[in-house]
């Protein structure tokens, strides 16, 4: 089975793709569609409270027909954050779960789980500490919540967890470590994080095939017009797998977007014998 995920930056400006970059984005999105993954999941949807419009919804029917389609947006800022799942197999439940996390980030429509007979699929789209680490304390508390929630969906069936993390987890995840310690997305506190979060009893897919594979990311940054032709870049999007479908891991990839920087899509291939 096929899995994808993505962070998009922007569905709008993918339908509309008005700009290079949009026409950019609607391009990797096509080239999505045409993988035909059994789930998809979307991070930074950036929609409305009242969710897609009927030209977004139509181009993404267009795209994706014959998948469910399920779409969290912020309600605490319009035009922010939110999520998105397309699955060829209809879930036997969805929830767009509150984690009691701090601030505003449960209006933030971060997290979607799609629940099948033998597993959980769900997406999160984690919240930035900030470029002057102002949110880092709720940051911490949104990540032991969260990892509180994974525990409790692991208790029942195995978990598959993707998304936009926003944490370089270790030195060879980031092209300059040295020059990025305690900053958004590479503190110490981020990281200790994370690794509680595998302790917890989940597993780095790419790691767990990769494991001391360097040079590898899935964000590029935009303010830099060489970040992605020195592929100065950061691995900050994941799918986590419970320790107990470790050894259903075939494959993880992340998917070429030619000179679009920011996030790739991420691509993780089950074995066979692997059933949602």
């Amino acid at each position: 089975m096929k899995f994808i995920s993505w962070n998009i930056d922007s569905i709008n400006a993918a339908v509309e793709h008005k700009s290079n970059r949009g026409e950019m984005t609607w391009q990797v999105l096509q080239k999505l569609a045409a993988e035909q993954p059994d789930v998809l999941a979307i991070q930074e949807t950036k929609l409305r409270p009242s969710g897609l419009t009927s030209k977004q919804a139509d181009a993404l029917t267009e795209l994706f027909g014959g998948y469910y389609r399920y779409v969290r947006s912020s309600t605490g800022r319009s035009g922010y954050s939110g999520t998105m799942m397309f699955t060829k197999i209809k879930p036997v439940n969805v929830t767009y779960p509150k984690l009691n996390a701090p601030e505003a980030m449960d209006l933030e429509g971060r997290v979607i789980t799609l629940e099948f007979p033998h597993c959980y699929v769900t997406t999160v789209y984690t919240p930035n500490s900030g470029r002057k680490l102002d949110r880092l304390p709720q940051r911490m508390l949104w990540d032991d919540t969260y990892r509180d929630y994974l525990q409790k969906l692991n208790q029942h069936k195995p978990v598959i967890a993707s998304g936009d993390f926003n944490v370089a987890h270790r030195d060879i995840d980031l092209k300059h470590p040295a020059a990025n310690h305690h900053h958004a997305g590479f503190t110490d506190e981020e990281r200790q994080k994370f690794t509680l979060l595998l302790h917890a009893g989940f597993t780095d897919t790419f790691r767990y095939l990769h494991p001391d594979q360097s040079g590898v990311y899935t964000w590029w940054s935009q303010i830099s017009k060489t970040a992605k032709v020195n592929n100065s870049g950061w691995r900050i999007d994941y799918y986590l797998v419970s320790e107990s479908l470790n050894q259903q891991i075939a494959a993880f990839n992340v998917v070429n977007t030619g000179e679009r920087q920011d996030h790739a899509p991420i691509k993780l291939q089950m074995k066979s014998t692997f059933k949602l």
